[in-house]
């Protein structure tokens, strides 16, 4: 069963008590790093650094957007007149000479106050605090969701790449059956040139034609080739049964299986080995559009 994780992935998760009602979003995108995005309403900042932390502490790489919405229960929250603070605006204005209206005093900040602004000022601190630990507890449920997701994604797309390593292994085996024709294959083709260029009339001996074939097929060899293909195949599925972040070593991996087929390619002295290494090449390509995902 694979372990990796993609970086793809979205949660939802709410809660609540007797005076709001809260709700978490957290989505992640494929990203070089780890890069936050943290979305709070007035009033609670003082979540930052907990989500962060939180954030840091559940994922190694992606572009993470997490959001918090709060919306004040209807009826739970009555507005009260803050009497003190109305009575000195009140003061100033006949101080001023001027005839306070109440309606213009009441939408001055801090004449009403009530739990619906978000920033419960009208609560005790001890309130304030549970409600904050309890909106970090579904902070954690949120994150606790996106990082199933991801696992989930990261299972389906670990069943692409291990189709793509089966697709390039069948190709590797094919390629190795073509290389063991090459020799005889280039002594015939340069035996071929020469006759041709001679127009008939006899060129290079047998032994010299042999001793050219041999200095090309050795030009040609993609024994060695092969033998780091089927290392890179191993090592492949050695990563993907780990329980780590492995998308930066499985991307470097994949620049190997790429130079080992564009060598292979250009070495090759038969078409067949030629339409085998661009096989190769397509597929490890979409195997490394699968790994760019991967955390």
């Amino acid at each position: 069963m694979s372990t990796i994780s993609s970086m793809t992935g979205f949660a939802r998760m709410g809660g609540g008590d007797d005076r709001f009602h809260w709700v978490w979003e957290a989505r992640s995108v494929n990203g070089k790093g780890h890069d936050l995005r943290l979305r709070l309403p007035n009033g609670w900042e003082a979540l930052d650094p907990i989500a962060r932390e939180k954030a840091k502490a559940f994922f190694a790489r992606g572009n993470i957007t997490v959001a918090l919405d709060v919306k004040p229960i209807a009826g739970a929250g009555a507005m009260r007149i803050n009497e003190t603070f109305l009575a000195q605006l009140v003061a100033r204005c006949e101080q001023a000479g001027e005839s306070p209206r109440l309606d213009r005093l009441l939408q001055v900040r801090g004449v009403v106050e009530s739990a619906e602004d978000g920033t419960a000022e009208a609560e005790e601190e001890t309130d304030v605090e549970a409600r904050r630990a309890a909106v970090a507890v579904t902070l954690e449920e949120a994150l606790t969701a996106l990082k199933a997701a991801r696992k989930a994604e990261g299972a389906r797309t670990a069943a692409v790449l291990n189709e793509r390593l089966d697709e390039i292994a069948t190709l590797t085996a094919r390629a190795a059956e073509t290389a063991d024709a090459q020799p005889s294959a280039i002594r015939d083709r340069l035996a071929r040139q020469i006759e041709e260029l001679s127009e008939g009339r006899g060129g290079l001996d047998p032994e010299r034609i042999a001793q050219e074939a041999a200095a090309l097929a050795v030009k040609a060899d993609v024994r060695e080739e092969l033998d780091r293909l089927t290392g890179h195949i191993e090592a492949a599925r050695a990563l993907l049964a780990e329980e780590a972040a492995i998308g930066r070593r499985f991307d470097f991996l994949c620049q190997e299986f790429n130079r080992e087929a564009n060598t292979l390619a250009s070495k090759s002295a038969a078409l067949t080995l030629t339409r085998i290494g661009l096989d190769l090449k397509a597929a490890i390509d979409q195997m490394r559009e699968q790994v760019q995902n991967i955390e």
